[in-house]
């Protein structure tokens, strides 16, 4: 709700609907807001993502120039990711800064070199009665899912700021279909 009450009053106070403009604002003032802690907090109800993913497509929605083209072409002409995307990424990232130490590692994940497949994450042992449940969603789950599934190069990294770049660019191959309102056909678009 904060998120959208400030999309809305960027959008009536600014009158410059410029690609620049409209980016600048809604990358400091509007997504922050959505991205809060999100690998804490990260939506797997269709429609919880649905609900986050309004709030950014009505604000591309607004920019001048591409207002005609579908939510997911308006993610490719601003070389954005959508927010389920941002927030899988986010998960992949904290998941380097356990393996570098730099965050502590309260569920003790465990890394374990390949010599093929490069360093992987241990995928905890899902209890039987919790298959389907809110444990699969969980970060000691998905991270690690996550993590697995990049390529040896880039879980190397031991840079931050390598880490992010190389990263960006191995996300955005990845055709990025969020679910949105209104569309009965919904490809799924998790990286998992």
């Amino acid at each position: 709700n904060s998120a959208r009450k400030t999309a809305a009053w960027v959008l009536s106070v600014f009158r410059d609907r410029s690609k620049s403009t409209m980016m600048q604002l809604y990358k400091s003032l509007v997504r922050s807001k959505l991205e809060y802690c999100c690998p804490v907090w990260s939506p797997t109800k269709i429609e919880d993502i649905k609900a986050v993913e309004s709030i950014q497509r009505t604000f591309t929605s607004k920019i001048s120039g591409i207002q005609h083209l579908s939510y997911w072409d308006r993610l490719q002409a601003l070389n954005m990711m959508s927010l389920q995307r941002r927030r899988e990424r986010y998960l992949i990232i904290h998941m380097w800064k356990i393996r570098m130490a730099h965050v502590p590692n309260d569920l003790k994940v465990k890394f374990q070199y390949n010599d093929r497949l490069g360093l992987k994450a241990l995928v905890p042992k899902v209890p039987h009665s919790h298959i389907g449940s809110a444990y699969q969603n969980s970060f000691a789950v998905k991270g690690p899912r996550l993590w697995n599934m990049l390529p040896k190069d880039l879980i190397l990294k031991d840079d931050l700021d390598s880490l992010k770049t190389s990263l960006d660019r191995f996300l955005l191959s990845f055709r990025d279909t969020p679910p949105v309102a209104g569309c009965e056909i919904q490809i799924p678009n998790s990286l998992l």
